[in-house]
């Protein structure tokens, strides 16, 4: 029978070192198998910290070895006998085995457990005299006493790392260890990872590590693209947008009666019109803005008939004023509280600007073509210019919107009234019975010195103005009712209802119109961000007028006769339009449509207008 190994004693604590810093430890608590090059052990849990049997010493000191390094094919360590297979490892921190002239076991112990004699303990590494810091083993030996406690010295402060340690002494020295792992494992937890998770997180790494390499880059990208738009930004507080649209139209020819006479429509030829919006959001703090916005633009639909027919033709981004530079926003905007917003300036307040839309594409530059399909006309009504506003979202489902505004106060000195001073009072109420359904109605009241109500779509002109002033005050009350819904992410419908009651201030008289409309919204039809419209109304028509004689608009537009009776449109103008808006990037879309508008001017006896369309809008 061949005589049993001895190990190194400084080699076998600095093992013991390896064994706690590689986990072997868990690995027992989790009764993981540990496998050799030959075969597969038992589990590891079975070690009990009364067992001195060589055998489980041999097992622990296996799983100790292979945590350390488990494709060491060269360790090969038998189960079933003491006996350990020479190899070559030239590492000194990793177990070393030979040959040793000393094979039998010593009688001194050095775990402090199995140590009986009543001497003083030594706890410190540095109460070992016969160790000094140049030691290559002094910072395993270090760790063991000072971190573990569970190496103790001779009672006469030596460690004797130079002499033989049987197998006996080793095994009982790495269960004193492990004793101690046990205890602080129980009182961590599972606060810490064991080594299942580490190879589970490495597996995982190594299975997305295209995705991983893939999201590094696009930080990299993102973090390029933020630092150009801040190298970029117009300024520290204020922001540039900006819109230009350019849109290429046509009609069809036809001929029409106004005021009884026949006209021939010949500006039939395709045209260029082109607007141009740049707005600068200055902010002063988180809650509060400047906006002012400039505007540019050139060409209109028909240059003949600007009070007339061009309320039935008039696109949406018109915006003639012979390229001039003009500002149409210049006011200044607060969060005075979460919930409550105001608004105030000398430019741009107005319920176009103030009230939220339940339409969501109203943008001249993305939604409908037509000036008519934009919007309810009755928010149109009045105009805008200097004044205040207030936004309040009374609770999640309910806001109200509220306005006042002047079109010309400095030259009549004054907000109220004037001669040719426009006023304007809006309030709106929007309601969202559900997240599919959108409500909103308005009322607007405003005064107008020259008998129209504002909007320029349909019957505008209520009251035949003086000859000489082209006054025809006229008080206005406007109700109007809007409906979205949402009926899926990719269809939506809706319509609006607007009546109108104006009263002729300077004598008795009363005149009332009506329109509506409603439409079907396909977004995303064909791509992200595009969008097929469908809509089909009825401008605001004259349904009632009692002017006196020489005021009534319907009798002179369709007869010619300004002494004519009172009285409505006896015919009625329907408006149907279809556009695709084609978006190419997030800053150039397309959109082309056809407008197709059937008795113009309330009249069965003119002829049809059929418009074609093509917009590019630009923004940045």
């Amino acid at each position: 029978m061949k005589p049993k190994q001895s190990l190194d004693q400084t080699v076998s604590l600095t093992l013991l070192l390896t064994a706690l810093s590689s986990g072997a430890a868990p690995m027992a608590l989790a009764e993981s198998t540990v496998k050799s090059a030959h075969k597969e052990l038992a589990p590891t849990s079975q070690l009990t910290p009364d067992t001195a049997a060589t055998q489980p010493a041999v097992d622990a000191l296996t799983a100790a070895v292979l945590a350390q390094n488990p494709n060491a094919d060269a360790l090969a360590f038998d189960a079933q006998s003491p006996e350990v297979a020479q190899t070559d490892l030239s590492t000194p921190s990793v177990l070393t085995l030979g040959s040793s002239p000393q094979l039998a076991a010593s009688p001194s112990l050095i775990a402090a457990d199995v140590d009986t004699d009543p001497m003083a303990q030594v706890n410190n590494v540095f109460e070992l005299r016969d160790v000094s810091p140049n030691d290559w083993a002094y910072a395993a030996l270090r760790d063991l006493v000072n971190r573990y406690d569970c190496i103790k010295g001779y009672p006469d402060s030596t460690f004797r790392g130079d002499r033989a340690l049987s197998r006996y002494e080793f095994a009982a020295a790495l269960n004193a260890c492990m004793q101690v792992i046990e205890q602080t494992l129980a009182e961590i937890g599972d606060r810490f990872a064991t080594q299942e998770d580490l190879e589970s997180l490495r597996r995982l790494t190594q299975e997305f590590e295209t995705e991983l390499a893939t999201l590094s880059t696009q930080v990299d990208d993102l973090e390029e693209r933020v630092q150009f738009l801040e190298d970029s930004q117009f300024s520290t507080t204020t922001k540039l947008f900006g819109q230009t649209t350019i849109g290429l139209q046509g009609r069809s020819r036809g001929s029409f009666n106004l005021g009884g006479n026949t006209f021939e429509d010949t500006e039939n030829n395709i045209n260029v019109i082109h607007t141009t919006y740049l707005s600068l959001f200055t902010q002063f703090n988180p809650r509060s803005l400047l906006l002012t916005t400039l505007n540019s633009g050139n060409g209109r639909t028909t240059d003949r008939f600007t009070d007339s027919l061009a309320s039935y033709v008039g696109l949406a981004y018109e915006g003639d004023i012979d390229n001039r530079v003009e500002i149409s926003d210049l006011n200044y905007r607060h969060l005075v509280t979460n919930n409550l917003a105001v608004m105030v300036g000398p430019k741009g307040i107005g319920p176009v600007n103030v009230f939220r839309g339940t339409n969501r594409i109203e943008n001249e530059g993305s939604g409908s073509l037509s000036r008519f399909a934009q919007r309810n006309p009755i928010i149109a009504t009045g105009g805008s210019g200097a004044g205040a506003g207030i936004d309040w979202q009374i609770n999640p489902s309910v806001s109200l919107q509220g306005t006042y505004s002047s079109n010309d106060p400095l030259t009549e000195g004054t907000l109220f009234g004037g001669d040719t001073n426009i006023t304007t009072f809006g309030l709106q109420v929007v309601a969202a019975p559900t997240r599919d359904i959108d409500i909103s109605l308005q009322y607007i009241n405003s005064y107008n010195p020259f008998g129209r109500l504002g909007a320029g779509i349909g019957d505008d002109l209520l009251v035949i103005p003086n000859f000489n002033n082209q006054r025809a005050p006229i008080s206005t009350d406007a109700y109007g009712l809007t409906l979205e819904w949402r009926a899926s992410d990719r269809i939506t419908f809706g319509g609006w209802t607007g009546y109108t009651v104006s009263d002729y201030l300077p004598a008795e008289g009363t005149v009332e119109t009506f329109n509506w409309m409603t439409f079907l919204n396909f977004p995303d039809l064909g791509g992200d961000g595009n969008l097929l419209g469908l809509y089909f109304g009825q401008p605001p028509r004259i349904s009632y007028s009692n002017l006196e004689t020489g005021r009534n608009i319907p009798s002179f537009i369709n007869e010619g006769n300004l002494l004519g009776p009172a009285g409505g449109q006896q015919g009625a103008t329907y408006h149907l339009e279809a556009f695709y808006r084609w978006r190419l990037n997030n800053n150039i879309s397309i959109t082309p449509g056809v407008i197709w508008l059937i008795s113009p001017f309330h009249n069965g006896a003119n002829d049809d207008i059929l418009i074609g369309a093509v917009r590019t809008t630009f923004s940045f």
